[in-house]
Order: C-alpha cells, then sequence, then structure tokens
C-alpha cells in the first residue's frame, strides 16, 4: 500500500457521482445560478459555475500566501502559473516561516489589507488552529483521502511525501534501513533541529519505526549514537541527508548535492505525511483564496506538485482517469511496505519525547 492507495475506493466513488452529476446537469440545463457568495463553502453554493468564481477573484485581483519558499514542492512555478493564468498579483509574505509562524503572522496582520489569504500547515498546526479556517470544499473533494481532511472543509491535503535517505554513493553504501547510517566514516544530516523544524522531527520519527510502530526514544537514541560517534553534520558537508524525498530527488535533479546523489526510502520503514492547505476565515481576497484551492486540487496544479517530486493528494484518481503525468510519477523514489501516518496523539507524545530528551541526549 501507498499514500496514494487509500483513495482508491474513494476516486471509485468519484467517477460514479460525477457521471450522475453530469446526467442531472444535462437533465437540467437551465438551473439557475446561486447568489454570488465569496465566502461560500463550495464552488456550487457561491458561484456555481468555475467562470463565476474566475470574474470573482479577477475582480479582487490580489492573494496573499504565507509559508511558500520558492525552492518548496514547485511553489515558485505553481505561484507564477496560477498568477498568470489568472492575472492575480500573488504576494509572498514571510516565504520560510515554518506553519506555527504562519499562524503567528496572520494574528498579526489580522484586519489588514496584507494579512494571509492561505496556509500551507502541517496537520498538527491545521487541527490545532481548525476555528481560525473557512470552511470550503474544493471540487475534487471526494478524491482527498479522509484522513487528511476536515469534514467540512476547513483544511485538506494538497500533496504529501515519504521520509527518505538522500546520499552520495561514493562515501555511503546504498543503505537498507536507518540502522544502518550509523557506520564509521558516515556523516549524517537533519534539515534542522527537530524541536522546531517539522521534517527534521518527521526524520526522527521515521528512523524511530520498527515493524511499522513509531517510538520516539528509538528514532533520538539512533541520531545520539550518530553524534556520539563523530557521525552527525551539516547538510552541506553530509554523505547523507534524511529528509522528505521531494527534497531529496529535487536536490539531487537541481545539482545541489554530489553528481551521484541518490534517493532511497528504506523498506518497510516508511513515514508518510500531507501538508494542509487552508483559507482564513478573515481572508481580504476570499474569493482569489478559493480560486486559489481550486488551482491547486485541480489536475494542473496536482501534477505541478509531482512535476517537483511531492506525491498530490488526488493522484490514485488521476492515475485512474489518465490525467495523472506519467513521466513525473516514474521519477518519484520506490517504496515497499505500508506507509505510516502519525496521528495528532502519536505526534503530541513524541514531541514531548523529543522536547525533554534532545538536548541531552544529542545536543
Amino acid at each position: 500500500m501507498t499514500i496514494r492507495a487509500c483513495v482508491v475506493t474513494i476516486a471509485s466513488a468519484a467517477i460514479l457521482l460525477s457521471a450522475a452529476s453530469a446526467c442531472s446537469k444535462s437533465s437540467s440545463p437551465d438551473k439557475p445560478l446561486p447568489p454570488l457568495n465569496p465566502r461560500a463553502d463550495s464552488l456550487e453554493s457561491g458561484f456555481g459555475t468555475m467562470d463565476r468564481l474566475v470574474e470573482a477573484a479577477k475582480n479582487e485581483g490580489a492573494l496573499t500566501v504565507v509559508g511558500l519558499p520558492g525552492g518548496w514542492v514547485g511553489y515558485k512555478e505553481i505561484i507564477a502559473r496560477f498568477s498568470g493564468k489568472y492575472g492575480i498579483k500573488v504576494t509572498s509574505i514571510v516565504p520560510e516561516a515554518s506553519s506555527k509562524q504562519e499562524i503567528d503572522t496572520a494574528a498579526r496582520l489580522r484586519g489588514t489589507k496584507q494579512a494571509p489569504d492561505v496556509f500551507d500547515l502541517t496537520m498538527e498546526v491545521a487541527a490545532a488552529n481548525t476555528k481560525l479556517f473557512a470552511p470550503y470544499r474544493v471540487t475534487g473533494w471526494a478524491d482527498i483521502p479522509d484522513e487528511a481532511k476536515e469534514q467540512r472543509g476547513r483544511w485538506y491535503a494538497a500533496y504529501g511525501g515519504y521520509m527518505s535517505v538522500g546520499y552520495d554513493p561514493k562515501k555511503v553504501p546504498a543503505p537498507a534501513s536507518y540502522g544502518a547510517l550509523v557506520r564509521p566514516g558516515t556523516i549524517v544530516a537533519l534539515p534542522g533541529d527537530p524541536r522546531r523544524v517539522a521534517s527534521a522531527f518527521s526524520a526522527v520519527m521515521a528512523a524511530s519505526l520498527g515493524k511499522g510502530l513509531p517510538d520516539a526514544a528509538r528514532g533520538v537514541d539512533l541520531f545520539a549514537r550518530l553524534k556520539k560517534g563523530g557521525m552527525l553534520g551539516r547538510p552541506d558537508q553530509a554523505g547523507a541527508v534524511v529528509d522528505w524525498d521531494f527534497m531529496n530527488t529535487a536536490r539531487a535533479a537541481s545539482g545541489r548535492g554530489p553528481a551521484a546523489w541518490r534517493v532511497t526510502v528504506p523498506k518497510n520503514e516508511v513515514l508518510a505525511s500531507y501538508y494542509m492547505q487552508a483559507i482564513s476565515a478573515d481572508a481580504p481576497h476570499p474569493a482569489a483564496a478559493r480560486l486559489w484551492e481550486e488551482f491547486l486540487l485541480s489536475d494542473e496544479g496536482q501534477n505541478l506538485f509531482l512535476k517537483a517530486y511531492a506525491r498530490p493528494a488526488r493522484m490514485e484518481a488521476m492515475e485512474m482517469r489518465d490525467t495523472l503525468d506519467g513521466d513525473a510519477a516514474a521519477r518519484l523514489p520506490e517504496a515497499s511496505g505500508d506507509p505510516v501516518i502519525l496521528s495528532i496523539p502519536e505526534q503530541d507524545k513524541a514531541k514531548s519525547y523529543v522536547n525533554a530528551h534532545w538536548a541531552q541526549m544529542v545536543g
């Protein structure tokens, strides 16, 4: 099973629903359009057609995003494509903000025209701040896995990834497991401090998996052994980096790593995660915010994430409908074994352990 497999049943249902919807529309072509409502909870209830949503968004003429660095899952190209397609100016504020910092930025700018319209968040932060978001179910709602969306539409996944090991085969043999990284002469790196950086925390938790069960103590212990053996360093000096597969694969493709940089997902140690989209309940540009989400979850937007090596939330449904970019999908690292997605209680428990023991054991 992969991060995509859980959408099979949902996607099949979506195809049947789409067919039924098409028949319904054809039998009542003169169905009146709803009153225009830029803060509606769906395209159908607030706009009636995509053309009306586009027109309303163009009239607003602007969108403010937060926490979207250009090198993260292709956001530089995604923003440019959206702006060029719809003629909407996109302002990106605090691009390096963490999920928590996105929420803090919104609180600081609340009530101003500079406040962010939309967010890109870890599930934990999205779930903790649900009351701040406006419900909106995108057109591709049925294709998004149930465990990756809030049922009213206040947050939902657009893309995800698997934790992986990027490595230089001239320095490091292909690691069959995270434990295999504990090897004299190997320098291993994390993408930051796991107490503050979500991807680094996930790297520790990937290393914690044993028989599919996460154990933060096991993950911290592995990096403690690396540190004690002088094998834990910075990404720019490392022969192996534990990070999301879309980051490691992009690094390999861009030439930022060694020429022969390779990426592997250790067998049966597959930690998966989704990143959530959300619309601010106080969005200064509510129609543009909804058009942005429709674009990200459209086939075009999903394939742009895939082009940047992220795994689209609607991947399986698109594959079934033959709208997936097959060439881009073929460039993803292979994975073997059922993916583990940490529940919020599991994350909370693990973060408590990491925060309590990292400084003492790893430093």
